[in-house]
């Protein structure tokens, strides 16, 4: 039987490009080879995609690449003028212009199988203020917030929204992760730089209420029904203020996880049934990573849905379920086999209408 060709695709112009090639790298040496062939393509901080023939920060060592813009049979084109068809686009492209419904809209239009969340769940789940909107109405647990847009800059009030919100609190860049853009202000001294510092990356900034508790994440895999791994909690080393992106990704003593977390029963699973239930209402697909914090007085909130949760070897997502029973190689093989029969599904939808309009 031919292996199923699937892209990996990692890099992108965001902030968050290192923390795609490591995920990326994870997976390409982790997919079940005898399964599947990984074609591996990068996209420069330019925004340029090139074809690899390993994950590398050298991206534009590469061979250029273009999309044949053709829906019933979308390939990609080298430079040379080779062609290159897949069955399956898998994006480990974290942030902006890659987990916000961007490249999710560009696969969609070209009919291209592709793993993970599709275009309304990722521009949803990337913008926390959407987001935290869409869980409210929806019923569920979120801390207080407040929001500014740049052209509304002026009006930003430190004792207005500290008066609202407490200290400390806070401030965070809309539309990223990895804790880009993220400060926690105890004081009118350092508010003013941490707008300025939201603001570099995003034209809304959130003002959040600061929940004092326990840091939990947990794992999401599958449609109809989506599952919930255990719980798992982030103990953050005291020298940090918070869960910041050297915290998650440089400093290798910053954080103790336990996995499961140590939780009593009805919380546990309480927490699976928030967690799912975040998922459904974010229109998220195939698997995702859902944020909570687990206050002292024992009250639940939802803080975000990772839509491309980290892969690397510490990455929570990999980990949760590696804790039930699944490999880092049978969950890629997982999630590929789920976005198969999704896309496989929706080609029952009609596309065509046959009317009795002139044209």
């Amino acid at each position: 039987m031919a292996k199923t060709k699937v892209a990996i695709l990692y890099g992108g112009r965001s902030v968050e490009h290192g923390v795609s090639i490591n995920s990326a790298r994870n997976i390409a040496a982790n997919i079940d080879q005898k399964k599947f062939e990984a074609i591996l393509i990068g996209i420069s901080k330019q925004g340029v995609w090139y074809l690899n023939a390993s994950v590398t920060k050298d991206i534009e060592q590469g061979k250029k690449l273009s999309l044949q813009l053709n829906p019933s049979a979308p390939a990609f084109v080298d430079e040379l003028g080779n062609t290159y068809h897949v069955d399956m686009i898998f994006p480990v492209l974290h942030g902006t212009d890659g987990e916000d419904g961007s490249i999710q809209g560009l696969l969609k239009a070209m009919e291209l199988p592709m793993a993970g969340t599709g275009v309304l769940g990722s521009s949803i789940s990337i913008n926390k203020l959407m987001a935290k909107q869409v869980l409210q109405q929806a019923g569920l647990p979120v801390g207080k917030f407040l929001h500014f847009f740049y052209a509304d800059k002026t009006k930003i009030n430190f004792k207005e929204i500290s008066a609202s919100l407490g200290l400390p609190l806070m401030v965070k860049s809309a539309n990223l992760g990895s804790s880009v853009g993220v400060s926690k202000v105890k004081s009118e001294s350092e508010f003013a730089s941490a707008v300025e510092d939201s603001f570099r990356y995003d034209d809304c900034v959130l003002f959040e209420e600061y929940i004092q508790g326990r840091e939990i994440e947990c794992s999401i895999l599958g449609n109809n029904p989506p599952k919930a791994s255990l719980p798992a909690e982030i103990i953050l080393n005291s020298k940090y203020e918070f869960y910041s992106f050297d915290a998650k990704y440089v400093d290798g003593d910053a954080v103790t996880i336990d996995v499961p977390a140590k939780l009593d029963h009805d919380v546990t699973e309480q927490i699976r049934e928030i967690s799912v239930k975040a998922f459904q209402a974010l229109h998220g697909e195939d698997f995702a990573r859902v944020d909570l914090f687990l206050r002292n007085d024992g009250k639940i909130f939802v803080n975000e849905i990772n839509t491309i949760p980290g892969f690397t070897n510490s990455s929570m997502f990999p980990v949760m379920w590696n804790e039930r029973g699944i490999s880092f190689s049978d969950l890629i093989t997982k999630i590929i086999e789920l976005a198969s029969e999704r896309f496989e599904k929706s080609k029952r939808i009609e596309r065509d209408f046959q009317s009795s309009l002139k044209f």
